[in-house]
């Protein structure tokens, strides 16, 4: 169980000042965290007597045990292909079935960490035509992203692909107004120009940043509105990200019957203005 984990399931029984260690913790997570006991007691305005009995309560021996399984969790997200392989066996024989049974555990992971009522925040949000879109994903991530962008201009107006240089940024960030959405995904081996990003455009724009990321949690989740931490080990030296894909394809689905003949009728019209698409009536 991590961190964040271990705060929701505890909430109930905190203290006020406990409840002021955990709003810290998670608006600078992990790294508040990694402070000295000394320091994080006084940027909170607690003591170290009440810091050590707050990690005791969500389960560390003390504050050295709590600090040893963050950067834990820190390293763990950050591992490459070949650290990951280096902890996994090789599934051998039946690989194909063996790997598909992988992927299927990890979607009904998803199942249970997304709720309804989060998933029904995050479409309507998409959905909301009053609401610029803009989306952007990591290096190996973007390709969901841009799923989700191909998908959303046909069913609404005003959504646009974020591209990967930098140099380009500057554009999309003049063009966001304020409760525009940033739709973001990153997952480990996370990327600071990203992180960048999403602070540039909550703090200077007042979009709000709706994240794709994982369990160990993408620095972006310090901005973000709304996380959604997929699962995506798979055993093997890649991650898997079918949890996100399905996610992705069910908001589609979700956005698009907002209001289906809106939809209807965009969709229609987008074909219209395709150079490959023949009109009923001149289909011989």
């Amino acid at each position: 169980m991590d961190l964040r984990t271990r705060i929701e399931t505890k909430s109930q029984e905190f203290t006020a000042n406990e409840r002021k260690l955990a709003a810290a913790l998670l608006a600078d997570y992990p790294f508040a965290g990694l402070e000295s006991i000394q320091s994080f007691a006084e940027k909170t305005y607690t003591s170290a007597p009440t810091i050590t009995r707050f990690v005791q309560k969500l389960g560390y021996g003390g504050y050295q045990e709590f600090q040893r399984l963050l950067i834990g969790e820190l390293k763990e997200g950050q591992q490459s292909p070949i650290e990951l392989r280096r902890r996994t066996e090789p599934i051998g024989s039946g690989f194909l079935d063996s790997f598909l049974k992988r992927t299927s555990n990890i979607i009904e992971q998803v199942a249970e960490i997304v709720t309804e009522e989060q998933f029904n925040r995050i479409c309507a949000l998409l959905a909301d035509n009053r609401r610029a879109v803009y989306l952007i994903g990591g290096r190996i991530s973007d390709p969901i992203a841009q799923l989700l962008a191909r998908h959303l201009r046909q069913i609404r107006r005003d959504v646009y692909h974020v591209p990967p240089d930098p140099e380009v940024w500057p554009e999309y960030l003049l063009r966001m107004r304020s409760q525009d959405v940033l739709f973001m995904v990153d997952f480990r081996r996370y990327e600071q120009r990203m992180t960048s990003l999403a602070e540039m455009a909550t703090r200077q724009r007042g979009s709000q940043i709706l994240l794709v990321t994982d369990k160990w949690l993408s620095p972006i989740s310090k901005f973000a509105a709304e996380v959604l931490p997929m699962p995506i080990e798979s055993g093997t030296a890649w991650d898997s990200y079918c949890g996100a894909v399905a996610v992705v394809e069910a908001m589609i689905a979700h956005v698009a019957e907002q209001d289906w003949d809106a939809t209807k009728k965009r969709i229609g019209d987008w074909d219209g203005f395709r150079p490959d698409t023949v009109p009923d009536d001149e289909e011989s």
